[in-house]
């Protein structure tokens, strides 16, 4: 009689199996590990390991920590299902702030986070316009050609901008979008300086944008916290009390996520170096 187990083994496929283990050893607790103690833990040799961390890597499924030495999880695990967002702790603590920011200014208010190029959708929160009950959470938009997107990229130094849009000319979608390398840091700096960026018709007409970068516990920037206006313009004694509003949610999502108090977040993100 054929054993069960071994006879199952036969389906298996002991590349996909290894490479499953290695994203398995990342958790929530451990959510940055080198090649050399992947390679301890799963007693492979680290030729092996580091041909399945590129192969992740490039599929999106880990990213490269700013050491360089360390991996961590990517959101290519998103695309799995979105069931997993309900599991991710931004997610979990940062509906509530943009509840609150959409109930605070009415408007529909956004989480984001970047995924190399794009800026993902990982929660939002509708406000009473039916225009921006449409964007689903997963929704991707081009990172350079949005002020989330550039918010996002407020902290990646100019050579790894250089090397996430080595092309010469960069897509446009309205007269408003950066075409090309330089243009798009001058923006980024330009919002990264203030704390917060505003788009107005510049990715899609009709609609302004208010952002604030999210801090991780690093100082990193690790999401951004938006609200969507339907109005080509926002007038001047209108926008800045939005954008406190903005500032203030993304002050308090950065809070929860440092467990630091209000104060601490502020003089936490002024001790930031800026990106060269």
């Amino acid at each position: 009689m054929t054993d069960k187990s071994t006879s199952d083994e036969r389906y298996t496929v002991p590349g996909l199996a290894r490479g499953l283990q290695l994203l398995m050893q990342f958790n929530r607790d451990e959510r940055e590990l080198s090649g050399a103690e992947l390679s301890r833990r799963l007693d492979l040799p680290r030729a092996s390991v580091f041909r399945m961390l590129f192969t992740l890597e490039q599929s999106g499924f880990l990213e490269r920590c700013p050491d360089g030495v360390s991996y961590k999880l990517g959101l290519g695990v998103l695309r799995l299902g979105f069931e997993l967002l309900a599991s991710m702790e931004l997610t979990e603590v940062g509906r509530p702030v943009i509840e609150s920011l959409r109930d605070r200014s009415g408007f529909s208010a956004h989480l984001v986070v970047r995924d190399a190029r794009d800026v993902v959708f990982i929660a939002k929160a509708p406000g009473g316009n039916a225009m921006f009950h449409s964007i689903q959470v997963g929704a991707r938009l081009p990172a350079h050609a949005t002020v989330l997107g550039r918010t996002l990229l407020s902290d990646v130094s100019l050579k790894d901008l250089a090397a996430l849009y080595p092309e010469k000319t960069l897509p446009a979608y309205t007269p408003k979008t950066p075409t090309n390398l330089q243009d798009l840091k001058v923006l980024i700096d330009q919002d990264r300086h203030k704390g917060y960026g505003v788009s107005m018709g510049g990715y899609e007409t009709g609609i302004s944008t208010i952002a604030a970068p999210v801090f991780d516990g690093q100082g990193r920037v690790t999401a951004a916290i938006s609200i969507s206006v339907p109005s080509q313009r926002i007038e001047d004694d209108a926008l800045m009390p939005l954008v406190d509003l903005v500032k203030l949610a993304s002050a308090q999502l950065t809070e929860r996520l440092t467990h630091l108090p209000q104060r601490s977040v502020s003089q936490h993100k002024t001790k930031l170096k800026p990106a060269p």
